[in-house]
């Protein structure tokens, strides 16, 4: 009776203490084993270059190069590789945005040890990993109209108490200029002032609370 070999993977996280707590949740399992660690994007690349893992645990918020822009790379030069989003958040865009570079499987840090090992077991059978609650969150997702990189820049600093007379000083507009993207910002987002934009877009995944 043949023994299959451990589900090689590769734990990608800015956060040593992540990818230590991820190293000891996989090495208790008799079928896994950690064969590469990455602290970004770029040294995710090369790591899968070294490797070849089977599945890899991806981090979406991170230096140098995040975690979206690595699954697309990876893919880009291995379409065949097995790529899980490991974040904090469960914001519907995060969702989107992974899942549409190619993630086959979404995990949030905060869940259950059980429903990562099963996530990855199921991307690495050829499934996708999609848990009931990120499944729920996904299918209320309708894509909205985007932010513009000047909106969203405009919504982070918003984040930050800044009134309109300070963004425009920071972005270097006149202030009538801020306050269009304020008037635009809370139009695309369907809301009616500066907290709920804020509060939506920390729920959409377009702000992150560090």
């Amino acid at each position: 009776m043949s023994i299959e070999p451990p589900v090689r993977i590769l734990a990608v996280d800015d956060h040593p203490l992540i990818r230590a707590g991820l190293g000891a949740v996989l090495g208790s399992e008799p079928d896994m084993a950690l064969v590469a660690e990455a602290a970004n994007g770029q040294e995710a690349l090369a790591r899968y270059r070294e490797t070849q893992p089977d599945v890899v645990l991806m981090d979406l918020r991170m230096p140098i190069m995040d975690g979206v822009s690595a699954i697309k790379a990876i893919l880009a030069e291995f379409p065949d590789a097995r790529i899980v989003a490991l974040t904090t958040y469960e914001g519907d865009e995060d969702i989107y945005r992974a899942l549409s570079a190619g993630a086959k499987g979404y995990v949030v840090k905060d869940m259950l040890r059980t429903q990562l090992l099963t996530v990855v077991r199921q991307v690495h059978n050829g499934s996708r990993g999609i848990p009931t609650e990120v499944a729920a969150r996904l299918a209320e997702f309708t894509p909205r109209v985007q932010l513009t990189p000047r909106e969203l820049e405009v919504l982070q600093l918003m984040a930050k108490g800044l009134s309109n007379r300070e963004i425009a000083a920071v972005i270097g507009r006149e202030e009538s200029t801020v306050k269009v993207h304020v008037k635009s910002v809370l139009s695309k987002l369907d809301v009616t002032d500066r907290t709920e934009a804020v509060v939506v877009g920390i729920q959409r995944g377009f702000l992150h609370v560090e």
